[in-house]
């Protein structure tokens, strides 16, 4: 038979592995905040990036995981490209990086360091507006305005794109010279919506710089 076990717990041990317990707690708390405190290594996790802002030069230093668009609106304070969905899905905050445009939500600001970058606030002026803007407003084409930059800078490059023969998911003939159809610029500006529905007045602006300009 084997012999009974004394689980008696005398004072002076409880006593004793309590105070251990507590040394050894206030060890751990008082290394992990040392830890927390500790200076992280200059600059980690930021770059310097040189922007052509609308043809002015413009240096930052950013965080790495900051995107273009975030940089232009926070950074350089150029608000007029918006941000929507921040997930590449409104086209609120399209602008052209190198002549092609982007969703610069999507896009992180290191990667275009020495890029040409052209926002609305680089095509024109109130006083001085481009051709595109004018027919917006001719043509009612925006309502509460949110999304217009996007639509713009987007209605742009889809007359270019046309002429410069890049064809769509619309396109029948690619062996024929592409014609800015109604369907070909409803196709190429369906990445920019509209949440006011203004869709057949921006039609309507597109439709006439293309023939204003051709």
């Amino acid at each position: 038979m084997s012999p009974a076990i004394d689980f008696t717990l005398r004072r002076r041990t409880l006593l004793t592995g309590t105070a251990a317990a507590a040394v050894s707690t206030s060890v751990t708390k008082k290394a992990s905040a040392q830890t927390a405190d500790a200076p992280k290594p200059a600059g980690a996790g930021t770059s310097k990036v040189t922007l052509f802002v609308n043809g002015t030069e413009r240096e930052l230093t950013v965080d790495n995981r900051v995107t273009l668009l975030d940089a232009l609106r926070e950074h350089l304070k150029l608000t007029g490209t918006k941000k929507g969905c921040d997930h590449g899905q409104c086209g609120a905050c399209t602008c052209t990086v190198n002549g092609e445009r982007i969703n610069s939500c999507l896009s992180l600001a290191v990667t275009h360091d020495g890029d040409s970058i052209e926002t609305i606030e680089g095509i024109g002026l109130p006083d001085d507006m481009d051709p595109m803007q004018t027919a917006f407003v001719e043509h009612d084409g925006f309502q509460c305005g949110y999304c217009t930059p996007g639509q713009i800078q987007s209605a742009r490059k889809v007359i270019e794109e046309v002429r410069a023969g890049i064809p769509s998911h619309v396109t029948r003939d690619l062996t024929a010279e592409i014609a800015l159809t109604d369907a070909e610029i409803r196709e190429r500006m369906s990445g920019n919506i509209c949440r006011c529905g203004a869709y057949a007045n921006i039609l309507a602006a597109i439709t006439q710089v293309a023939e204003e300009s051709a």
